[in-house]
């Protein structure tokens, strides 16, 4: 009788069974981490022609990883679709693995180990350029162009992770310009993620719930979790970040969609503040509706801008094509979402005083805390 996937699987381990000690070498975590990849292969074994594909080449890419030098060919079997995907998922679970550690690696072996990844990667794609440019021309572009950005979110995750990680001197003591210096880098990083998720979104329509049903969460966590992420931006700047929470904290709605729509609009009103302050905040109207406002002491929009303000594409300056909208992008998914939730998002802006997006969502409490 032949094989079930899960069986095939499961009969061809790279080493390491348990998962490994927090003193375990990065080679070990590697390993580790390609066993998670092949485990969760089953649920996706459609994918592959066949689980042989899938378990010959693992160890054949977590090899090359920890062998990978400048200038080393690769196994010709990892110039594939296949090969790529494998890559992608890999990293995306080492970092996930040493996230979860209390104790990670030393960060200058995760950065030789990341920078073997990209070596890797090159190996496998040498001629991607071109392939790119002739798939962008043709009726699958914008299948490619979120197929790219998922590829980007990956390596832009691992290093937020590493620029925080260093910043709150997990490795070691930071001194004040090195503690500026990745405030810059997780700030850049998170500003191209946030991009390159707002494509995937905008190239699936932009209202897509992620939770289709409301369901019971805390309004003060997900601010506090906003202003956790914004934060090393804010001090870069040497701006203040203010929070206001509601009493009534506990309410049935959306909260990954309401999650990301206070995340895009407190980065815009960052990006366009050199000084003052951004004000996130949360109010009850009564028991079942609540208002979101993010109000900073920015210049304010000039009545020009208004008119183009949720375009997630504008002209170039040339006036020869479009270029995805920096502030554009972001604001049309917003209020996509907003939309999706039975609300309208707005805006107020003065000259002098600042700009303030806000929006009423039904949310009614749940009688929790």
């Amino acid at each position: 009788m032949k094989p079930t996937v899960e069986e095939e699987i499961a009969t061809k381990r790279i080493g390491v069974r348990a998962p490994p000690p927090t003193s375990a070498g990065l080679e070990t975590h590697l390993r580790a981490a390609g066993n998670r990849v092949l485990d969760g292969w089953c649920n996706a074994a459609g994918d592959a022609t066949s689980p042989e594909e899938v378990t010959d080449l693992m160890p054949v890419l977590v090899a090359a990883i920890a062998d990978a030098r400048e200038g080393d060919d690769v196994d010709p079997r990892l110039r594939s679709v296949l090969g790529r995907r494998l890559l992608e998922l890999l990293r995306a679970e080492l970092v996930a693995g040493l996230t979860a550690l209390d104790e990670p690696p030393a960060v200058s072996g995760i950065l030789t180990t990341l920078r073997r990844f990209e070596e890797v990667r090159r190996r496998v794609e040498p001629d991607w350029d071109q392939h790119f440019a002739s798939r962008l021309a043709g009726p699958g572009g914008l299948e490619l162009v979120v197929d790219v950005a998922h590829d980007l979110r990956s390596p832009l995750t691992s290093i937020l992770f590493l620029a925080e990680m260093l910043q709150k001197g997990r490795s070691g003591e930071v001194n004040e310009l090195q503690h500026r210096q990745l405030g810059l880098v997780y700030s850049a990083a998170l500003g191209l993620s946030t991009v390159a998720s707002n494509v995937i979104e905008l190239a699936r329509g932009g209202n897509r719930l992620a939770d289709d049903e409301p369901s019971p969460f805390s309004v003060r966590e997900i601010l506090e979790s906003v202003h956790d992420i914004i934060q090393p931006i804010a001090e870069e700047k040497g701006l203040s970040v203010q929070l206001g929470s509601p009493p009534e904290d506990h309410r049935l709605g959306h909260p990954q969609a309401l999650s990301r729509v206070l995340l895009n609009l407190t980065t815009n009103a960052l990006k366009f503040t050199e000084e003052g302050f951004v004000k996130l905040e949360a109010r009850s109207r009564d028991r079942k509706y609540m208002e979101f406002s993010i109000r900073d002491s920015g210049n304010g929009i000039s009545p020009q801008a208004l008119e183009t303000l949720y375009l997630p594409f504008r002209r170039t300056p040339a006036g020869d094509g479009y270029a995805f909208s920096g502030t554009g992008l972001g604001l049309a998914i917003s209020r996509k979402l907003v939309e999706a939730m039975g609300a309208e998002l707005k805006v107020e802006t003065k000259p002098g005083w600042g700009t303030r997006f806000y929006f009423e969502l039904y949310l009614p409490t749940t009688g929790g805390g």
